[in-house]
């Protein structure tokens, strides 16, 4: 692997990805919504492109050995046009033109979304079914994605092999985290979270210099004995934690008050539902503060083995939780003012 490409390269996890891959001399473009130059001054191109402009993608998507593609819209809320558009059209787009141009192997950003069914999942693996039905437009859309980016791996128009996989990290965190860990500090300020359920349920977490890690031994062995070829895994921590004890910990290490206060499920799944029809018969695309799949998410038990992608292509995580927890903090503690 000498030249990669990584779409959503100035995101939180692209940017690891880009961060991982110059540490081993690989030639870097990160592909965005927006030019980046914290991405470019680690060393890297920054490259503003739609994915969903199929005629933008196949103009830049070429003269490299690898895709990373990252890019997608996250979130549990939203027109499904939009879901679609990106996720499923824009993997459209990056794999027509990584065929195309002869770009021989593709890592793809995945989820563990995408085989939640609503019930419990305690170290399940990747012979998980896909489920039939979806309680949101973001792991429907990145089900269709997958599907095509597996269904791909084969042989390209030029006759030459095309080797795709999947890896999908659960919960992902650490220093630069946008969205989940700014999230929680500010409805843990404002009092604004409740344990819902019994409070008991295990899930995966994933630190984003494992989940980098692992992307780039994918993409390694794509190139050497592609055993990951075509194949899906599911990565994270050693050990899953239970959720709202992981909450509490770093809550008490930043002087933030503890969750206490509870809710039923029942009760949360229900309020989802009703804030559900309400906002979709006013067409508010603002995310409700509770949905059915959310209610699910905080209640239920999602934690998945690793076994397969730690036989297939050696990994193993490169940060410890309790590492991680460290940087996390020190990261937090020094951007309080935005932060906290």
């Amino acid at each position: 692997m000498k030249k990669a490409i990584v779409t959503g390269g100035g995101g939180f996890v692209g940017k690891a990805i880009i961060r991982m891959l110059l540490t081993r001399g690989v030639d870097c473009t990160a592909l965005g919504r927006n030019h980046y130059p914290e991405v470019e001054a680690m060393g890297a191109r920054s490259l503003s492109v739609d994915i969903r402009d199929s005629a933008k993608v196949d103009e830049v998507v070429r003269d490299a050995d690898t895709v990373f593609h990252v890019a997608a819209l996250a979130g549990i809320w939203g027109p499904w046009r939009e879901y679609h558009s990106i996720n499923v059209e824009g993997t459209e787009n990056i794999v027509a033109a990584c065929r195309k141009n002869g770009i021989a192997r593709m890592v793809y950003t995945s989820t563990p979304s995408v085989v939640f069914d609503a019930n419990d999942i305690a170290g399940g693996n990747e012979s998980l079914p896909y489920p039939e039905k979806f309680l949101c437009h973001y792991a429907r859309s990145k089900v269709m994605a997958e599907k095509l980016v597996l269904a791909a791996n084969g042989v390209a128009e030029n006759g030459q092999d095309f080797k795709t996989c999947a890896i999908r990290p659960h919960l992902i965190w650490g220093p630069g985290d946008p969205h989940l860990i700014p999230r929680l500090l500010q409805k843990g300020k404002n009092k604004e979270l409740k344990i819902v359920g019994e409070g008991t349920n295990l899930v995966d977490i994933s630190y984003v210099d494992n989940v980098a890690h692992a992307h780039v031994l994918a993409a390694l062995d794509l190139h050497d004995r592609a055993v990951s070829a075509g194949k899906a895994y599911f990565v994270g921590q050693p050990e899953p934690v239970n959720l709202w004890q992981w909450i509490n910990q770093l809550f008490s290490r930043l002087g933030i008050e503890p969750v206490r206060k509870s809710v039923p499920f029942a009760l949360a799944y229900g309020a989802g539902a009703v804030m559900e029809g309400v906002y979709g018969l006013f067409g508010k695309e603002t995310e409700p503060k509770m949905t059915r799949f959310l209610a699910l998410q905080l209640a239920k038990s999602h934690y998945f083995s690793h076994q397969a992608i730690e036989q297939d292509i050696g990994y193993s995580p490169v940060v410890s939780t309790e590492e991680g927890m460290e940087n996390l903090i020190h990261w937090i503690q020094h951007n309080e003012k935005t932060l906290l």
